[in-house]
């Protein structure tokens, strides 16, 4: 299967061959193109995805037709409308590609199963879950409280192969600024 499932999961957890590769078993591929949709609006969602290659943006639509972008995905990330996969309720998120991608999934059923007979993955599971959750919560903060620059600053540090990857329309409207703010922003930098 994937050396990069692999490594990743070995970051929390430690695997014999023996248990990666009933894990992987657990495991489908998909690889999507440069601005397809993984996810639509308005569908349920049956799997988590891992991204082995690729970048990936996950986006609400306001009623006004408004786009505001939750997150990006981008290699050893995972990614999915985690309130209709846990929720068992239709998206209400986008997640297209920014660019060709190659993913890994895993459906409810099986991580289910998964988690259940591997304490080791109902560990890593929760570890990703609780780093999640800080991240957003991270997010959340930053958009309340932080100024444009320092939002700017914080994502320039925090991940600046990103900055690389995404046109700096994406960029700022992911940092809820207009594109010219972003453009002053970058040239100062």
């Amino acid at each position: 299967m994937s050396f990069e499932l692999k490594t990743h999961l070995e970051e929390i957890i430690s695997l014999t061959d023996q248990e990666f590769e009933h894990i992987a078993a657990h495991f489908k591929s998909k690889n999507l193109k440069k601005h397809q949709y993984l996810i639509q609006e308005d569908e349920f969602v049956h799997n988590i995805y891992f991204v082995v290659k690729g970048l990936l943006k996950a986006a609400f639509t306001d009623a006004n037709g408004k786009e505001y972008i939750i997150q990006f995905a981008m290699e050893n990330w995972w990614l999915s409308d985690f309130r209709a996969f846990y929720g068992n309720v239709k998206s209400i998120t986008n997640i297209s590609c920014l660019e060709n991608s190659e993913l890994l999934y895993i459906s409810k059923e099986n991580l289910g199963k998964l988690c259940q007979e591997s304490h080791k993955m109902e560990h890593f599971f929760r570890v990703k879950g609780n780093f999640g959750y800080v991240a957003l919560q991270q997010r959340i903060l930053s958009l309340l409280s932080s100024s444009p620059k320092e939002r700017f600053e914080q994502l320039a540090l925090q991940y600046p192969q990103l900055m690389q990857r995404v046109s700096k329309t994406i960029l700022a409207a992911y940092l809820g600024i207009s594109r010219e703010t972003l453009s002053r922003l970058a040239a100062k930098v």
